[in-house]
């Protein structure tokens, strides 16, 4: 099994690892493109009135700027140590027992702007740009990624269930075919239901980390579902490929 979370906007400073070595991250098909995209930043960063337009970042975003500027001489730590906010508390990865951690290392992958998808365990370094963003003299993100990102996907995770937990201007870069996705609704007390916002993202992680620790091997949306529902969530199969998650 595969879940592929959401990136983060926020992500952790610094790193006890060495610099950006794009041989060392997963799925090597798209080093080219993570390689363009990367020298691409570093260089936009040394216009910050450039960048901050590019990036849709305000006046204050010098810091955001440089993280950029350094991409290739910062240090680096796991992709699961870098990201932060809502799901990453949810998901709450520095509680995870040793097999607990070895376990997230085999199944949770990252969805990525600038690599793609990257595996729990690669060592990143500090970034930023979105799933919208638009280069200057470059295609759209989604028109660079999506020749080699699905491919990639489809290798690394033939005969897998796939768990696409990533927002749509991520999954655009590169779906799986068949992937399960999960959307979160809010029941009212009338029955109606709609669509949550604020805390999509914190039941997202609470139902990656229901896949990390749980010790199930689901292989399809039932299984899943009962990993979930033994996690303490309330869920509902709407389809061969879609959870529904109640709040």
């Amino acid at each position: 099994m595969l879940v592929i979370l959401p990136p983060s906007e926020t992500k952790s400073d610094g790193g006890v690892l060495g610099p950006l070595d794009l041989d060392e991250l997963s799925l090597p098909q798209l080093t080219t493109v993570r390689d363009k995209l990367v020298t691409e930043l570093v260089e936009l960063a040394a216009d910050p009135a450039a960048a901050r337009a590019a990036l849709a970042l305000g006046k204050g975003a010098d810091p955001e700027i440089a993280r950029n500027a350094a991409l290739r001489t910062s240090a680096t730590r796991p992709a699961l140590e870098r990201y932060t906010g809502v799901l990453y508390d949810a998901l709450d990865a520095r509680a995870f027992t040793k097999a607990q951690r070895a376990k997230a290392e085999a199944r949770l992958a990252i969805g990525s702007a600038l690599f793609g998808v990257v595996r729990a365990g690669d060592p990143i370094p500090a970034y930023r740009l979105s799933g919208g963003s638009k280069l200057p003299g470059l295609p759209t993100l989604s028109s660079l990624w999506k020749p080699v990102l699905v491919p990639a996907l489809r290798a690394e995770t033939a005969g897998q269930l796939v768990v696409d937990l990533r927002s749509g201007s991520y999954q655009q870069l590169g779906r799986v075919p068949g992937a399960v996705t999960a959307t979160v609704l809010t029941e009212r007390p009338d029955g109606t239901r709609t669509v949550v916002s604020h805390f999509n993202k914190h039941h997202k992680g609470l139902l990656a980390r229901a896949l990390v620790c749980g010790r199930a091997e689901p292989a399809d949306i039932r299984g899943l579902a009962r990993v979930a529902e033994k996690a303490g969530l309330r869920v509902e199969i709407a389809s061969s490929t879609e959870l529904l998650v109640l709040t």
